[in-house]
């Protein structure tokens, strides 16, 4: 155990991460343009939309129909966990709603990660993975706010007479500007846009997009993940300030959420890498798509706890050490 992770510890991915902490905390001159930071965001999700839907134009829906059903299932199911334990922790439910969406949804980048991670350890996957990872970015960002709606529903009815009912209508959050940014904001349109050209094109499209989209793509991830270490390093006095309770939530919840992505995995009849894919994806948190969609459903969440949790803790947890556990975990399995 203690080799994988210092095997991860010491590859090109994780280094320029550390590199980019290690600036930030130092308070060095280095910066990335937002531009910069845009444009390399762009080329990732197009890179695993576009991989995920050529390979997955290669199988039958009978193979890939219990990977996605346990997808889905993760996606609903671990908003619901992840409620009950921060309510448990005496958070408020604002809060608590936030980081119900955050973790339930996904990080692209933490699944680059580990894709280079099983490459680097000889460890095939089922490609069409690729695929999997559209499907769990929107689902916990609709149950979270549907979980706000039915705790909204519930303190309206025991607040207000029946006669002003409608108040509880107006309270609840699915506006057509929620939908419209879960459904088509930049990291879903392009992921599932992607995805379908690349189910469409199949092995037509390869010639084209492999010379960039694909030989390149560790190379682009490695500049990225100096950017997202700069990015995460700054927010470290951010978690300071909420506690040690919620800091060990952004370390003890991806090992229980990335045990059971697993175990799912297991069941969905994954291989040794796509078990551990299937991990990764249930243990790390979202940076882009949930907060963008909290941003508008639920502007009272505190972002320096939603996003400072996500990028400041369980995304360098994750990176570093939740890779190889849930690699070891799917390892027990076999």
């Amino acid at each position: 155990m203690s080799d994988i992770i210092l095997q991860n510890l010491l590859s090109p991915v994780v280094l320029f991460f550390v590199l980019g902490v290690f600036a930030a905390v130092f308070k060095s001159d280095l910066k990335y343009p937002a531009a910069l930071s845009e444009t390399l965001s762009i080329y990732l999700l197009i890179a695993i939309g576009l991989k995920g839907g050529i390979e997955l134009s290669h199988y039958s829906l009978e193979t890939v129909i219990g990977p996605i059903l346990g997808a889905l299932f993760l996606g609903m199911i671990i908003p619901i966990l992840t409620l009950i334990g921060l309510r448990f922790l005496k958070l408020d439910m604002k809060n608590a709603i936030g980081l119900a969406a955050t973790y339930g949804s996904i990080s692209i980048v933490t699944y680059g990660a580990a894709i280079s991670f099983l490459e680097k350890a000889g460890t095939s996957y089922e490609t069409f993975m690729n695929a999997i990872v559209v499907l769990m970015e929107s689902p916990a960002i609709f149950v979270s706010l549907l979980l706000l709606s039915v705790l909204k529903d519930k303190q309206n009815v025991l607040n207000l007479s029946h006669r002003n009912v409608g108040i509880v209508h107006k309270a609840l959050p699915f506006d057509a500007e929620v939908i419209r940014e879960s459904l088509f904001g930049k990291s879903v349109l392009l992921l599932l846009g992607s995805l379908i050209i690349g189910l469409v094109l199949g092995e037509r499209a390869v010639p084209t997009v492999e010379p960039l989209f694909m030989d390149l793509y560790s190379s682009v991830l490695i500049l990225f993940l100096l950017g997202m270490g700069l990015s995460a390093g700054e927010r470290i006095s951010e978690v300071k300030k909420h506690g040690i309770k919620l800091i060990a939530f952004g370390m003890i919840a991806p090992l229980i959420f990335g045990t059971l992505g697993v175990t799912v995995g297991y069941f969905a009849g994954l291989s040794l890498g796509g078990m551990t894919l299937m991990g990764v994806l249930a243990g790390s948190a979202s940076y882009i798509a949930a907060p963008a969609a909290l941003k508008t459903s639920v502007p009272e969440a505190n972002p320096s706890i939603y996003l400072g949790l996500s990028l400041g803790v369980t995304f360098p947890f994750n990176l570093i050490i939740g890779i190889p556990i849930y690699y070891e975990i799917a390892k027990f399995f076999q």
